[in-house]
C-alpha cells in the first residue's frame, strides 16, 4: 500500500494529511507548535492518535521517539560509524532494529529489517516537488509506524542540514 505525503514544511503547526493511493485521507500529521520540544501526532481520519513522535531532549545524539499509548515503540538515531551519510537506525521497544538508508533529503530511501525491504520511500512517481510516497511492501507491517519512521527521519535530516553552517 502506498501512502502519499505532501510536505508542507512551512505550514503553521506543521499539520498535513497523508493520503492512501486512492486519494483518501489515511493519516493526519499534527504538529504541536507550542511545545518545548518537537512533537508530532499521527492521527487516523477520525482524529484518534495512533502514534506520537517526539524529539528526545538531553540526548547525547539527536534522536526521536515514537510512542503509542504513552509507551515508547521505537527510537530513531543517525547511525554512527557508517560509510553511508544518510543512514539511520530504528530500535524498537522489543530490541528489533530497522535500518533506514538512502538519500533522505531527496526522499529516496528504504526501511529494512535484517536485509528485508519493509518500505520504500520515493518521490520518483511524482512531479510535484513536495510529494513523496511511503510504499509499505509487507502486508503484515504496521503502516502507521513506517510512515512515522519516514516522517521522523526526514525531520531529523532537515534539522541537521539547517544546523550546519
Amino acid at each position: 500500500m502506498k501512502y502519499l505525503v505532501r510536505d508542507k514544511i512551512f505550514a503553521i503547526g506543521d499539520d498535513y494529511w497523508i493520503e492512501d493511493e486512492r486519494g483518501r485521507h489515511a493519516f493526519l500529521v499534527d504538529g504541536k507548535a507550542l511545545r518545548l520540544r518537537d512533537t508530532l501526532e499521527l492521527k487516523d481520519p477520525d482524529g484518534r492518535v495512533l502514534v506520537t513522535l517526539r524529539q528526545k531532549m538531553f540526548s547525547l545524539r539527536d534522536a526521536m521517539t515514537i510512542e503509542r499509548d504513552d509507551r515508547p515503540v521505537a527510537t530513531i538515531r543517525r547511525k554512527r560509524l557508517s560509510l553511508l551519510r544518510n543512514h539511520f537506525r530504528v530500535t524498537l521497544a522489543d530490541g528489533t532494529e530497522l535500518d533506514v538508508s538512502g538519500r533522505i533529503l531527496d526522499r529516496e530511501f528504504t526501511v529494512e529489517y535484517d536485509g528485508e525491504l519493509l518500505a520504500h520511500i520515493s518521490r520518483q512517481w511524482f512531479h510535484v516537488r513536495d510529494t513523496y510516497a511511503v510504499n509499505v511492501v509487507r502486508e503484515d507491517a504496521d503502516p502507521a509506524l513506517l510512515v512515522a519512521v519516514a516522517v521522523c527521519v526526514i525531520r531529523m535530516a532537515e534539522r541537521e542540514t539547517q544546523a550546519s553552517p
